[in-house]
């Protein structure tokens, strides 16, 4: 079962968990078991092969924390391939339906009812910290950074997915896909209040290596993620449509180390 909520939860970290009971209830439970069983390694919206990018690499033995797990489908890829993940996430209609598919599946790892900025484990317990479009695109980034700082091993690994810049500033205000102009000022993006009551953050390429270097970080890589060919439109998430992500990137691909090791 899931551990106890941590009394740290406020602010937007409530406005997110509102946000994501309701598409918990409309999408993600649903996906959920179609997410779990999949054999391979992908990231974002269009599902690009993690053996083509080569940032995971042999992740047996690991200790893995997901921030914003979700479903926590991730979570189970890694555990497949002999990590022991934890999953950490604040909305408990996602943990129940990742501790329903944990029990389908076959496959048990710790959940954590928690804010990713405030999770109540242990100092240096991981190898690798990761979000795929949890907390890193959802919690504060100076929080959450610093929290990973903190769960990390020194010379432990960050790999998180979120927008890119370039989605980012061409989503238009109101519900629509990106489109060829800009739309929205960047120095107004790193905190936007969603129509729909939830809480997004967008720094741009400049704020995060400014905030992964405050906290220890040293950047590998930023890899700006594309439309693989024939990919169709997503069902649910609406940020661009596969045609738009061919010819612009959709997503980033951040890779970072603690500094202490290589």
């Amino acid at each position: 079962m899931p551990s106890s909520p941590s009394s740290s939860v406020g602010g937007d970290a409530v406005a997110n968990r509102e946000l994501w009971t309701q598409t918990n209830a409309k999408y993600t439970d649903g996906a959920a078991d179609r997410a779990w069983a999949e054999e391979e390694i992908s990231w974002g919206i269009f599902g690009v092969p993690d053996r083509e990018l080569g940032v995971l690499g042999e992740v047996a033995g690991l200790d893995v924390v997901e921030l914003g797990c979700g479903t926590a489908y991730f979570s189970a890829w890694l555990a497949r391939r002999g990590a022991r993940p934890v999953g950490v996430d604040v909305t408990p209609a996602q943990l129940a339906t990742a501790l329903r598919c944990q029990r389908r599946f076959g496959l048990e790892f710790p959940l954590v009812e928690a804010d990713a900025a405030a999770v109540p484990l242990p100092d240096a317990g991981f190898d690798l910290a990761l979000s795929e479009y949890g907390a890193s695109l959802w919690c504060e980034p100076e929080r959450w950074v610093a929290e990973a700082a903190r769960l990390l091993r020194p010379g432990g690994r960050l790999v998180f997915l979120t927008n890119s810049v370039q989605a980012a500033l061409c989503v238009p205000d109101e519900p629509g896909l990106a489109g060829d102009r800009l739309l929205r000022a960047q120095r107004a993006m790193y905190r936007q209040e969603l129509l729909d009551g939830g809480v997004e953050f967008h720094p741009g390429h400049g704020d995060w290596i400014r905030i992964l270097r405050a906290h220890g970080f040293v950047v590998d890589a930023l890899h700006e993620l594309y439309a693989p060919d024939g990919a169709a439109d997503h069902p649910h998430y609406d940020v661009a449509s596969a045609e738009w992500a061919s010819r612009w990137p959709v997503e980033d691909l951040w890779v970072a180390h603690l500094a202490g090791h290589s």
